[in-house]
């Protein structure tokens, strides 16, 4: 069975969603990021597939209070850059569950199980990657057949930037494996993402409500 990790930064006020503290302050942020992971988690666990959730500081999973299911594997994030620490959870996460791997953060408010679906059935049917392109030039979900050290060894410097998504075409290009496109959705990073996706009917209402600056200071 394929099965999920989810990428988390804990929800730490002045560490999450700071490109969006002009917006909704430090402690907004913060907020949202609990609600994005619960989203996120929730998509997963309602999907079927197992959940690993991978944060970069475990130890706050014992005073989560519900924001991470019962159902969710809770591991600690390797050291490096993201391609290391995407690497080391498939690696990990196919260890203890052997079969597909689809990594995924917790940026995009409107990812849905349909895609989390199709993605599991494009590796099941035969592709050995695929991917769902973010409008930044990244990505919210890399799917594997297995582990596939080459689709997470672009230049460490190109990370968070615009040139994510077309550095990792090129490596699967390059190791010549079977591969797929998903759909493309909008990260929530800034306020300009948050005015765009306060416009799209697919956003969930729990996500909205934290984009309210109003809401959010009252």
């Amino acid at each position: 069975m394929t099965a999920v990790a989810v990428m988390a930064k804990v929800p730490v006020p002045g560490r999450v969603k700071t490109r969006l503290g002009p917006l909704l302050g430090p402690d907004g942020c913060a907020r949202l990021q609990r609600a994005l992971i619960t989203r996120t988690c929730t998509v997963v666990v309602d999907s079927g597939l197992p959940l690993f959730v991978f944060l970069d500081d475990p130890v706050w999973s014992e005073e989560a209070g519900g924001v991470l299911p019962p159902l969710a594997r809770v591991r600690r994030q390797a050291t490096g850059d993201l391609g290391r620490r995407m690497l080391a959870a498939v690696r990990q996460v196919h260890r203890e569950q052997p079969g597909p791997v689809l990594v995924i953060g917790t940026d995009a408010p409107t990812l849905a199980g349909d895609l989390l679906t199709a993605a599991a059935t494009t590796l099941r049917e035969g592709a050995d990657a695929v991917l769902g392109p973010a409008l930044d030039g990244g990505y919210y979900l890399a799917g594997l057949a297995r582990p596939i050290p080459a689709v997470f060894g672009i230049d460490p410097l190109l990370w968070g930037g615009d040139g994510v998504l077309a550095a990792t075409q090129q490596q699967l290009y390059d190791v010549r494996v079977r591969w797929q496109l998903l759909p493309t959705l909008r990260d929530l990073d800034t306020p300009e993402d948050a005015a765009a996706l306060l416009a799209d009917p697919a956003l969930p209402a729990v996500i909205a409500a934290h984009l309210v600056p109003s809401a959010v200071q009252s």
